[in-house]
This record gives C-alpha cells, structure tokens and sequence, in this order.
C-alpha cells in the first residue's frame, strides 16, 4: 500500500460517543496499513474508560487541554495541558478519569492500530459538542463487551477495579 500525504482538517473524521467522551478518528488504521491510529479524545468532567489492557497495542496519550487523573496498578497521577503517558506492550493495567470541572482534551496514538475499531463498536456516532451518556452496564452490554475484548485481545476490568 502507498502512503501519501495526508492533511487531515479539524472537522474531518468520524466522531463517536465513548465512555463518556467524544473520540475523533483522526487517522484510522485503514489509511496507515494498520501502523498506527491516532484519536482525539474530548473528556468531559467525569467522563473516562474503565480500567482495561491491551497486551499487544503500544498506547499513548498527550494531554492537550486541561487535566486527567490517570490511574494503573502502581498508583494514580494527575495529568495537565502537556503532559505525556506511554502505555508499552505487555498489558498494563490502565484507565483515566476527568476529576477536574471542565473539559479535557487528549490525543491518542495506539501502535498498531486497531483500538479505533474498537470504539467504532462500542460508541455511537455524536455530533460535535454533543455528549452521549454512558451506556447502561446491561447483560447485553457486558457480554458485547466480552465479545469485543476476546476479538481485539483485550481485557476490560470495572470501574474502581484499581482503588
């Protein structure tokens, strides 16, 4: 496959409701010979994923506005405007959650892509400055999500599963 050069605007790309939050699919998979993805993440107060793992996707996050507290099995972090997490092959335990007033924004980089797909699952599309709630924990909707983790190689713990 041959990449050229691609200017991506701040309009364009899918956008979808997950875990509370807004995720754009800046640069999906399909157009990176599955390399690498790279979402924009709109985190409103009290908006984040559950803790989960992903042993064979490198995940990285560069908060470009506001906070996040960042939590994994060594402990929790509060992350600002600037800030940088890596989360390297193996499966570390990880998650965050907005605990500040007012929206975070963070862009995602996960190696190889993939976790785009993902979200495409388990989200619904939102229109820009639109919130989805997060879905209700159903029988319905803990076994999607198994059935999305057994496919994507990841693991999904709940919520307060590192406190």
């Amino acid at each position: 496959m041959e990449l050229g050069i691609e200017i991506i605007k701040n309009d364009d790309g899918q956008t979808l409701g997950v875990a509370g939050g807004n995720y754009r699919i800046i640069a999906s998979g399909d157009k990176t010979d599955n390399k690498y993805a790279v979402i924009e993440m709109i985190v409103p107060p009290g908006g984040g994923p559950p803790p989960h793992s992903h042993p064979d996707t490198h995940e990285t996050f560069y908060v470009l506005e506001g906070e996040v507290e960042f939590q994994t099995e060594q402990g929790k972090s509060t992350v600002g405007a600037g800030g940088f997490i890596t989360i390297p092959l193996g499966g570390a335990i990880h998650c965050f959650t907005n605990t500040s007033k007012s929206v975070a924004k963070l862009l995602c980089t996960v190696m190889p892509a993939g976790l785009e797909k993902v979200f495409e699952l388990v989200g619904a599309p939102v229109g820009m400055g639109e919130f989805a709630p997060i879905p209700e924990l159903t029988e319905d909707r803990r076994e999607l999500m198994a059935r999305i983790d057994r496919q994507y190689g990841q693991k999904t713990y709940p919520k307060g599963y590192l406190d």
